[in-house]
């Protein structure tokens, strides 16, 4: 299905914003009520329930992928999907959790299956810079990079499982409990799984600090 296509299906079969007044009817009822009424056929209701998500979700997305437009493609799909799987939600469950699973578990899934082909546009000039030689009147790309960017290149290098965990909490605030209900995973489990991460990123972060002191100080030496 092509983005053009992507979008006006689900502008058409999920999204009625443009029904300002409808929405504004559905803007007192919780979650629940709103997926019950999304089930009975209201589009408005679905249209409430991307309305208070989708700002978060967006976020979530982007502390994945770079690329703005695959960001907003995937959102897309993600309402789509949970559009249509909603007969399936249980209603015992909270809506949020299980839309950001779907919205998870479906970034995690395009990661795998573009990882063989690029890594990500951040990460993507070491590649490139260990195929040429450096040119000591190029001043080192790195420089530029703002302290967002740093984070994410340090947190590219750990493990999806604990890279997830560490997204969730740390830049998110998402609760234990919404993470191992994101992940389908126990509470114990997250909260290992975070402590590791934290030792790890940590772990990472200083030797990065290491390398890039000791690359300044030999800057300053060659002056």
């Amino acid at each position: 299905m092509t983005t053009s296509t992507r979008n006006k299906a689900v502008a058409e079969s999920v999204t009625t914003r443009e029904a300002v007044a409808d929405d504004r009817d559905c803007q007192g009822f919780n979650d629940a009520r709103l997926v019950e009424m999304t089930r009975e056929g209201s589009h408005e209701a679905f249209a409430e329930l991307v309305r208070r998500y989708e700002g978060r979700l967006i976020r979530v997305i982007s502390r994945f992928i770079l690329d703005p437009v695959m960001v907003e493609d995937l959102t897309q799909e993600v309402f789509l999907r949970a559009y249509r799987r909603l007969e399936l939600f249980d209603p015992s469950r909270r809506f949020g959790p299980w839309l950001f699973q779907v919205g998870v578990n479906m970034t995690l899934d395009h990661l795998r299956k573009t990882q063989r082909r690029i890594k990500w546009s951040l990460f993507s000039q070491k590649r490139d810079e260990d195929q040429r030689t450096t040119d000591p009147a190029t001043a080192d790309p790195r420089d530029a990079l703002d302290l967002s960017q740093e984070v994410r290149s340090v947190l590219d290098q750990i493990p999806e499982k604990y890279r997830t965990v560490l997204v969730l909490r740390d830049l998110e605030n998402f609760s234990t409990s919404e993470i191992a209900a994101i992940t389908d995973r126990k509470e114990a489990t997250i909260r290992w799984r975070l402590a590791e991460a934290r030792a790890k990123f940590q772990k990472l972060w200083t030797a990065r600090q290491q390398r890039d002191s000791i690359a300044g100080g030999a800057e300053v030496d060659n002056a």
